[in-house]
């Protein structure tokens, strides 16, 4: 009797352990929603980053389109980080600075995701009549940047501004790109695969350094899950 209790009740039984099962998973997933990263537009930045054209977007920011030269004399646009995930900066190499720091913690992300062709690295010298190819080359050289990782470029000063003004909103001061024209800021910035900003990141803190190699990793699995 008690046996045959037992198999009659059995197809029950399971059924109510993986109505369980399914209903713990989906409560804890309920009460502990995976962190999701923010997408910026103009009116979510602090506005004095934001150049005044652009103050009243509040949807569907992103990097413009761009025309830039690296380390190797190449060409590299958007289609180059296109479906990529990107890490973007602004620097010079005669900066004694803030740079340095910058360009050693922008080896940190090289090396975390060195085998990982999903992520890449794009710095933009705010000195281009300066920073030449040659120059740019041997400074990629000496901090041991991978070609196929990071793009270090140079190119048209208006155009490279606009980039930092209208497009990242990384510095504070408002300028034409002119002569007298000079930007300076320490600010990383994360872009996602569809070219929206993600978030910032000051790149002489270690600690902002880790949070941004976190955040690139839950990108990644946001990606995975679309």
């Amino acid at each position: 009797m008690a046996t045959n209790y037992f198999k009659k009740s059995l197809p029950i039984i399971i059924i109510m352990t993986v109505f369980s099962v399914v209903m713990v998973t989906f409560i804890y997933s309920f009460l502990n929603p995976e962190k999701r990263l923010p997408v910026y537009n103009p009116a979510d930045v602090n506005p004095r980053l934001v150049d005044e054209s652009l103050l009243h977007v509040r949807n569907n920011h992103k990097i413009a389109d761009f025309s830039l030269i690296n380390q190797n004399g190449e060409i590299v646009n958007q289609k180059d980080y296109e479906g990529k995930i990107y890490v973007t900066d602004f620097f010079f190499t005669r900066c004694q600075t803030i740079c340095p720091i910058m360009t050693t913690n922008m080896a940190k992300v090289q090396t975390a995701f060195e085998t990982d062709d999903s992520v890449l690295l794009l710095s933009h010298s705010v000195t281009p009549i300066m920073d030449s190819i040659p120059v740019l080359r041997d400074y990629a050289d000496k901090r041991h940047v991978i070609d196929s990782k990071w793009n270090i470029t140079t190119g048209d000063k208006k155009h490279i501004y606009d980039l930092a003004r209208k497009s990242y909103f990384v510095v504070f001061d408002e300028g034409d790109g002119g002569i007298q024209d000079f930007i300076h800021t320490e600010n990383f910035v994360l872009v996602d695969t569809k070219r929206r900003i993600r978030g910032f990141y000051d790149g002489t803190d270690s600690a902002s350094i880790n949070q941004l190699i976190e955040d690139i990793k839950l990108l990644q699995r946001e990606s995975k899950k679309k």
